[in-house]
């Protein structure tokens, strides 16, 4: 390998990694870095406006394109700019690489106030990281950013970071590149495997509760299998929705601490086996409902300490979806069921929700249902913290698996508009609809210029209420008794804003326009902003769904 400086050391290796876009944001520590992007011409660098941008977008990348995402950043106030990304990317299990520079290797722990220094970074990133480190010479750079590559592609994906001092970015060396690796997914313990097969052959009533951990191995096919070998109903988290279309006849969402269909609850008190699959099956996720002594748990998580971190199982199966369920479903193929769900009783279940919010608000799951009619199946809804994600989340059914993208449990402000530009940048043929509040989408909007520059042709949807909507709704409506403080809103002409940018705006005052609006913009050709405003906003701003 010829001479070359740590900065391309890092590009290259990223290269042989098989990286081919990078999310970031410039600054005097990794310019050396972005002085080997122009020795690569396969890696489309996205600069971005902001930090956490950069890492929201690479997580939004990671979760469309079912690989690591990449996001390059400055020490110090760039990296804990990058943090609450960080954070969203931990809760969401999401594959990201975070390069963070840092001060030069003889100025660490010095504390003389260096540009962007922070003493201990690397135990700033210990809560939001799986795996973290720091070079400790230059020929280390490709072996490190390697073994962040095999720490993001096996066991459970969660974030990663690497820091590398600039001073080594700068050294010259006669590097040596480390090819790409696939990892295959462990086998699972054969005996477990007939356990878990026993209990569910003999159960009268079993039912399956997934979470993400299915969307991420693609075992929706394996999933579909063993429900209807089983004729168990399916109840899915929220980031597990569409690894069976919600139109399927099995499909049922996992009750809401907030709210939620009592028949579904109804159907986790009657399960006599329950198979909890890459799901945390966590008590904040049950607190409606809890296990009874005489109910028989399974489950199956990449992740050896979850299983049995809120309930302990009967049966734990420590392995990646697909492979688990493609094993239990050659276990169960020899075996006579027992179950004896009713298939006209799970009918009623099915559809009891959407016909009781369809006789309530006639007019908004008409829209829903309409933009559904309007949308091509693979379109991507990048869900933010509003009341437009509520309306989807009840009436918009998701037919494909990661079709449909959250914050999961962190509930990240103002992440749904720049993670949705990862996950356009990464499925630029695919509609991707980012929904935003006026307040989230507030965030990131100076990286409607990134959308521009590089051509991510992704159309965002602002409901625009004029305040952060669930905290006043606390006060309004909730613990407050009407005391509404500090959560009103001065927002600009988001439709201007958009067009001084170079982005279409559309303005939406009518309900009955907004499924037209959002499927029109999906075909124009370049980013579309699309301000809810009006009695469009009044007829969704509803809390009890």
């Amino acid at each position: 390998m010829p001479e070359m400086t740590g900065g391309h050391a890092v590009v290259q290796q990223l290269v042989a990694e098989g990286v081919d876009t990078v999310f970031a944001v410039p600054g005097m520590q990794v310019m050396h870095i972005y002085d080997g992007f122009l020795n690569a011409p396969g890696i489309n660098l996205i600069t971005c406006r902001h930090e956490q941008t950069a890492v929201f977008a690479a997580d939004g990348y990671a979760r469309t394109r079912g690989v690591p995402g990449v996001a390059l950043v400055v020490p110090g106030p760039g990296a804990y700019n990058a943090g609450a990304a960080m954070a969203t990317a931990m809760a969401g299990n999401s594959p990201v690489l975070l390069i963070s520079g840092q001060i030069a290797s003889h100025e660490l722990y010095g504390g003389r106030g260096s540009l962007h220094e922070i003493n201990d970074q690397l135990e700033f990133m210990a809560p939001v990281t799986k795996w973290r480190q720091r070079t400790s010479s230059a020929d280390e750079i490709p072996g490190l950013i390697h073994e962040a590559f095999r720490q993001l592609k096996t066991g459970r994906p969660q974030p990663v970071e690497v820091e590398v001092p600039h001073d080594y970015l700068g050294d010259t060396h006669n590097f040596e590149m480390i090819e790409r690796e696939e990892y295959p997914r462990p086998d699972v313990p054969a005996d477990h495997i007939s356990a878990a097969a026993e209990l569910l052959a003999g159960a009268k009533r079993p039912l399956i509760w997934i979470g993400d951990g299915v969307v991420r191995a693609g075992a929706s096919g394996e999933l579909e299998r063993l429900a209807t070998a089983l004729g168990a109903p399916v109840l899915h988290s929220r980031d597990a929705q569409g690894a069976l279309p919600d139109t399927h006849p099995l499909a049922f969402e996992v009750p809401s601490p907030g709210y939620g269909d009592p028949a579904t609850e109804d159907l986790l008190r009657a399960a006599d086996v329950i198979l909890v699959v890459g799901s945390r099956f966590a008590r904040s996720e049950t607190s409606r409902w809890d296990l009874s002594p005489d109910q028989r748990l399974v489950h199956i998580d990449i992740d050896p300490t979850i299983p049995g971190e809120s309930y302990d199982p009967d049966v734990s199966i420590v392995g990646d979806a697909r492979v688990a369920l493609f094993a239990l479903n050659n276990a169960l193929e020899s075996q006579a069921f027992s179950s004896d769900w009713d298939p006209e009783m799970l009918a009623e279940v099915h559809g009891r929700r959407r016909t009781g919010l369809r006789r309530r608000y006639p007019e908004q799951v008409r829209a829903m249902e309409e933009l559904r009619s309007l949308l091509p199946d693979d379109t991507v809804i990048v869900g933010g913290v509003t009341v437009g994600s509520r309306w989807m989340g009840a009436a918009f059914d998701i037919l494909k698996p990661g079709t449909l993208t959250s914050a999961s449990y962190m509930t990240t402000l103002g992440y749904a508009f720049p993670l949705a530009l990862g996950v356009k940048a990464g499925s630029p043929d695919r509609p991707v609809i980012a929904l935003c509040g006026d307040g989230g989408f507030s965030y990131a909007i100076g990286d409607l210029a990134t959308a521009v520059q590089h051509r991510i042709n992704l159309v965002t949807v602002v409901f625009n209420n004029g305040k952060f909507g669930a905290s006043q709704n606390d006060q309004a409506h909730g613990r407050f008794g009407g005391r509404v403080i500090g959560t009103d809103l001065v927002n600009p002409d988001f439709v201007a804003l958009a067009e001084s940018f170079g982005v279409v705006g559309v303005r939406v005052k009518d309900l009955d326009k907004l499924p037209a609006a959002i499927s029109d913009a999906t075909t124009a050709g370049q980013p579309v902003l699309i301000d809810v405003v009006g009695d469009a906003m009044r007829a969704l701003d509803h809390v009890d769904i």
